[in-house]
């Protein structure tokens, strides 16, 4: 069982940045790819990035590719997303999510485990 507590969401005016963190419980946390997605209201979760157990491979939507960069601290049991030049359309309550094994990091089926999601707002 791994529990998920994502931080840092907030609001900030376009062009601006923002760091979220999420915390995993458990002594397991290097066995598992992380990801993060996004929902936003009355759309569907969307894929943002997914890092894998080690921190040297990462991948990541067309949609914040070159904005947003993912690492993870395993010592730490923790995963970070570092989003900049961020716009109104990332506006969206983000996810993160642990996969054990699935070989579809990039659909939220592929994931086992979430956190209960933090807010941000990008105003214009």
């Amino acid at each position: 069982q791994v529990q998920l507590v994502e931080s840092g969401g907030g609001r900030v005016q376009a062009g601006g940045s923002l760091s979220l963190s999420c915390a995993a419980s458990g002594r397991t946390f290097n066995l598992y790819t992380m990801g993060w997605f996004r929902q936003a209201p009355g759309k569907e979760r969307e894929f943002v990035g997914y890092i894998g157990r080690a921190g040297s491979h990462t991948y990541y939507a067309e949609s914040v590719n070159g904005r947003f960069t993912i690492s993870r601290d395993n010592a730490k049991n923790t995963v970070y997303l570092q989003m900049n030049s961020l716009k109104p359309e990332d506006t969206a309550v983000y996810y993160c999510a642990a996969s054990y094994y699935s070989g579809s990091y990039s659909q939220p089926v592929g994931y086992d485990y979430w956190g209960q999601g933090t807010q941000v707002t990008v105003s214009s």
